[in-house]
């Protein structure tokens, strides 16, 4: 049995418990700590170190965040403090907790969970899971890899931005009931299934807790929806995850810089063998001169 920590930040909370990654089981039962007022990195920072020392776990620790994340920096913040846009995350956290922490998007996390463990697992094909809560989280899984940073609660519908639209807070601040909610998301999962036609919706976040609420009401062609399996506890187990791969983090990719072309190596290497052996070019000849007519 591995035991890792996972750390799960929310718009309202952020949520810690020490996770099972050969089950995906919890271990002890999860500590919530209020997100601290504007989610400011400081702020955000001390609640981890908090949980961290809480659980006295060695090792490493799997933190989510609600925005995009690629090799340990955070690189959007749609419901979170501007201060995190560009901010190398992993090294806060790390330095922070004096733990190795592994840094992953909150519904990439959630998906993973799902994929392995809970609604989406032996599912071949696409699996889309979305977290409905403060926003609109998704995370696309093709045959159980994750295609990550996806951002689909971004969308537009027309002249509605789809996560301020649609999402729970949505319902809650639209005062909808869980039909008009349902018709909105209908709306919503159509478009997606239009563009990606996936095998399978799962429908995480807090509305998970009540299917029964909102499943009748949705209306779809082809895809079929199902409610997660692990609701809110999804995020922990997929950071839990997130840190229980090999050890090492993963390089930034060597390569050129936007706008740069190369050739591959590849195709250097065969148009060199192209070339006749040991056939040297002609030099080229100077063009002669044109004397001027007198």
């Amino acid at each position: 049995m591995s035991a890792i920590l996972g750390i799960d930040i929310g718009g309202s909370g952020i949520k810690g418990a020490p996770v099972d990654t050969s089950t995906g089981q919890l271990l002890s039962e999860r500590v919530r700590i209020p997100t601290p007022e504007g989610a400011r990195p400081a702020d955000v920072k001390d609640v981890v170190r908090q949980l961290v020392e809480h659980f006295g776990l060695p090792g490493a620790v799997g933190v989510t965040f609600p925005g995009i994340v690629q090799h340990g920096h955070t690189l959007s913040a749609a419901n979170v403090d501007k201060g995190w846009i560009g901010l190398d995350a992993d090294t806060l956290f790390t330095e922070a907790s004096g733990h190795d922490v592994h840094l992953i998007n909150d519904a990439d996390a959630a998906g993973l969970a799902e994929a392995k463990f809970g609604a989406g697992a032996g599912v071949q094909g696409t699996v889309m899971v979305l977290t409905f809560g403060t926003g609109i989280g998704s995370a696309l899984i093709l045959n159980g890899t994750l295609i990550p940073n996806t951002e689909l609660g971004h969308l537009w519908l027309r002249d509605k931005h789809a996560e301020t639209w649609a999402s729970d807070r949505a319902r809650e601040l639209d005062d909808l009931n869980w039909k008009q909610w349902a018709r909105r998301v209908s709306t919503y999962l159509q478009h997606l299934e239009l563009l990606f036609s996936p095998d399978l919706f799962v429908i995480g976040g807090g509305v998970s807790k009540r299917p029964e609420k909102w499943l009748p009401h949705l209306q779809l062609s082809r895809s079929r929806v199902v409610p997660a399996q692990l609701q809110n506890e999804a995020g922990i187990v997929g950071a839990a995850m997130m840190a229980a791969q090999p050890p090492g983090r993963p390089e930034r990719p060597a390569g050129p810089l936007v706008g740069q072309a190369t050739v591959p190596r590849k195709l250097k290497a065969e148009a060199a063998l192209d070339k006749p052996a040991g056939k040297r070019t002609a030099p080229a000849r100077k063009p002669s001169a044109v004397k001027p007519k007198k």
